[in-house]
């Protein structure tokens, strides 16, 4: 697999090509406005770029860094002005408050957890999500912070 590392110097050199950012999906570094390149830069310092990929989100175009750091992921979502919306991160299920360990074992209701990440936006811990399968069905929960219930799913 090959790994990039979208630098400031690296995007504003390949500027030039054609920009990926009016579709969905996998984006080029050099189709990254400006001030998502800055944040991804910041935030990405130390780790493995895997790629960036961009959608729509509520009608505005949001960016995304795939990571990976010390051998867990680490992935960012960008708002096109530079913003960090959200931080997911891979976590340890053993590193869990045990009432989040209980809830989300709960919540998976028999299939096996694969796979857990905190979720970061604003810069405030808002839930965690567990990936899950049942057979070869894949799956997903959340819970709070706490271990509670989420009022929506972040």
């Amino acid at each position: 697999m090959t790994y990039l590392r979208c630098g400031t110097l690296t995007c504003a050199a390949l500027a030039f090509s054609f920009s990926a950012a009016a579709q969905e999906g996998k984006v080029d570094c050099s189709a990254l406005p400006p001030s998502v390149v800055k944040t991804s830069d910041s935030e990405t310092k130390g780790a493995t770029v895997k790629g960036f990929s961009t959608e729509r989100e509520d009608g505005k175009r949001v960016y995304e860094a795939e990571t990976t750091v010390n051998g867990h992921t680490r992935d960012i979502q960008v708002a096109e002005d530079g913003t960090l919306n959200e931080v997911e991160e891979e976590i340890a299920f053993e590193s869990l408050a045990d009432g989040v360990r209980k809830s989300l074992t709960a919540k998976a209701g028999g299939a096996k957890i694969t796979k857990v990440e905190s979720l970061t936006k604003g810069g405030k811990l808002v839930a965690y999500e567990a990936a899950t399968l049942r057979g070869a069905k894949k799956g997903e929960v959340q819970v709070g912070p706490d271990g509670g219930l989420l009022k929506h799913s972040e």
